[in-house]
């Protein structure tokens, strides 16, 4: 397929170039690398297509809430649509609820559909011959009960229009103009419905993708749309976005080294952008390279001399939370999460009973009595095939006590538990204030003290009527203001309190109460729920600032889309496979995979700084070194020993 490239840099052009394209019935994707306003060019698109078409109804579907909030605000008419992509394709298919029902049992039947198994008492699979009632979308997931969330609305509805000719001849003729915001991240099967199903019988609407292929950093989207380019009715025609608004001259020409797309940017030609001076000439701006054979990123920080308290213009980014727990106080609860080698044992002993004795009877059995009755008679290499791994080993070494507790748990408790980092952490794309929408991977646990923490800064903060609002709290006097406040104040210096003590506070003095999830979450989850509960509150606190935004540190992902003056990114791997800075610098060609995974989180990370920015790798290479001063010229790679 030959691919058609319109490239442009006037804002004004680009803008007609995508509206000529949508009059002729063409689909087009306005690639723009970072910086360059791509929501203007979005905010704009939608603006002239109201003006030209004010009887056609357009959709724009983005990620998150906060983004359906922006572009509302900054293009309102009645027939635009703006939603989530979830709450978009909810929407499409809620009515038809026979058809959904058919679906959902279909998944749930079928083996090869991951993510749709109903368990039964023994936490292993069984099929379903109906659901009662109608299917609905909620933020949890209850597929016996008919209840489907965020992870699984995608895979229904993309069954839903590869069954149901007649449901894609509604949307597309319910919206002429379908407009994506931020498309490198949305799910591949999200595309094939809008440009393969809604397509299929040879008519179709114009399809408008906004966004940079180059920002694809989470292995769920689409990436981008290299298949699907070219001039043919109904595919995608691409117009380049060449300017940047927001890098200095010295970052926008380490990112277009870092960019392999053909899209090199330049500076922007408007005088209010971030990156011009009053003279209208173009910022500078400083890169630096900075290594060292000591891995003290506080030397670093010394060396740099920036005010890393301030976060709102300096912060540092790393890979992986992991690597930022200890640092911003939340250790205990990332290993609760996902360092807790006792529950790797038990899915050790899970795996082994189905395999090597799959008419094994556990049910109404401890966890230790399980471990006796397998390891009996057993020596030599078929003992060790039921202890546990070195690893293992030293964990229960090192929490004697909490291994205790697991021994004398019900074993069938236990072995259906599944924690994941995200339950604790949930780093997809979010904004501030979102704590309970559809999607969310935080477990009902951490969305409980998430609540609390959020009312409470409603409060301080000054927003009373929103906080009256959510906690239902009736003041109607002097007094009761007065004990409000004593409330908030009890909650807010926490001191020495637990997470149980905390919680307790909160239900009684009616800030949170305590809720069927909650008491669900503790019956089911009890090892996790009490592991928790034991935490000191303030641990809990300092995850809620670090990931609303209020501490120095971030992840590369977490940081995408946003901005510092100042930017300090720490090139390490964090022991996560997907990624290696080392193969990256050196050009692994038998590592294509996991050298492009980096070289887009890299170009992300140092996208983010508006003046100043360092990048500190820990004992580089000669090689790296090498590559380095390449990238950043000789004067900006440093040894800081």
């Amino acid at each position: 397929m030959v691919t058609q490239v319109i490239q442009q840099t006037s804002p004004i052009s680009e803008t007609a170039q995508l509206l000529a394209l949508a009059e002729q019935g063409k689909s087009f994707l306005l690639s723009g690398g970072a910086g360059s306003g791509k929501t203007y060019s979005l905010v704009e698109v939608i603006t002239s297509l109201t003006e030209r078409k004010p009887l056609s109804r357009i959709a724009c579907i983005t990620y998150t809430n906060a983004a359906v909030r922006e572009i509302e605000e900054r293009a309102l008419h009645p027939n635009l649509r703006v939603s989530t992509i979830h709450d978009f394709l909810w929407d499409a298919i809620k009515h038809f609820q026979v058809e959904l029902k058919g679906v959902l049992l279909d998944l749930i039947n079928d083996p090869a559909s991951k993510g749709f198994d109903v368990l039964d008492r023994y936490g292993e699979p069984e099929g379903l011959t109906f659901i009662e009632g109608d299917i609905r979308y909620k933020e949890y997931v209850r597929l016996r009960d008919g209840v489907i969330s965020h992870d699984e609305i995608i895979v229904v509805a993309s069954e839903m229009f590869k069954r149901h000719d007649k449901l894609c001849r509604i949307l597309r003729d319910c919206y002429p103009f379908v407009l994506v915001d931020e498309y490198q991240d949305t799910h591949p099967q999200v595309v094939d419905i809008l440009l393969n199903q809604l397509t299929k019988n040879g008519k179709s609407n114009v399809v408008g993708f906004f966004g940079d292929a180059m920002q694809a950093i989470y292995d769920s989207g689409v990436g981008d749309l290299d298949c699907y380019k070219g001039d043919a009715i109904g595919n995608v025609v691409e117009v380049m976005k060449e300017q940047n608004r927001r890098n200095p001259l010295a970052i926008i020409k380490l990112a277009n080294s870092l960019r392999n797309d053909g899209l090199s940017q330049v500076p922007s030609t408007d005088p209010k952008a971030p990156n011009m001076l009053p003279d209208g000439g173009v910022k500078l701006g400083a890169v630096k390279f900075l290594y060292s054979s000591s891995d003290d990123v506080n030397a670093v920080k010394d060396f740099l001399g920036w005010d890393f308290a301030n976060v709102k213009n300096t912060k540092e980014l790393n890979l992986t939370h992991n690597l930022i727990a200890s640092k911003a106080g939340f250790g205990e609860l990332m290993r609760i999460y996902d360092g807790d080698k006792i529950l790797d044992y038990v899915k050790r002993i899970k795996k082994y009973i189905k395999l090597k004795l799959p008419d094994f009877i556990a049910e109404g059995k401890s966890f230790g009595q399980v471990l006796d009755e397998i390891k009996a008679g057993k020596v030599g290499k078929l003992l060790k095939e039921v202890e546990p791994t070195d690893g293992m080993s030293v964990y229960i070494e090192n929490y004697q006590d909490l291994y205790q507790a697991a021994l004398n748990m019900p074993y069938s408790d236990l072995a259906s538990i599944y924690v994941d980092k995200d339950q604790l952490i949930d780093d997809k794309k979010t904004d501030q204030g979102d704590l309970s929408r559809a999607g969310s991977n935080r477990d009902d646990l951490i969305k409980h003290l998430f609540k609390i923490q959020k009312n409470v800064r409603l409060y301080l903060e000054g927003n009373h009527n929103e906080f009256l609002r959510v906690t239902e709290h009736a003041v109607s006097s002097q007094k009761d203001k007065m004990l409000l406040r004593e409330k908030i104040i009890s909650l807010s210096n926490v001191h020495d309190k637990t997470i149980r003590q905390v919680v307790e506070e909160a239900h009684k003095s009616g800030i949170v109460r305590i809720d069927d999830r909650l008491k669900n979450f503790k019956e089911t989850r009890r090892y996790v729920y009490e592991q928790v509960m034991a935490l000191r509150y303030s641990e809990f606190q300092k995850l809620f600032e670090y990931l609303e935004g209020f501490t120095p540190f971030s992840t590369q992902h977490k940081t995408k889309g946003r901005e510092f003056p100042n930017v300090l990114v720490v090139l390490n791997n964090g022991n996560w496979n997907s990624y290696n800075f080392d193969y990256l610098f050196t050009e692994r060609a038998d590592k294509e995979s996991v050298v492009n995974r980096t070289r887009k989180i890299l170009y992300v990370c140092c996208t983010r700084a508006m003046e100043n920015l360092a990048l500190f790798y820990h004992q580089p290479s000669d090689q790296v070194v090498d590559a380095a001063k390449v990238w950043f010229g000789k004067d900006n790679v440093l040894c800081i020993d």
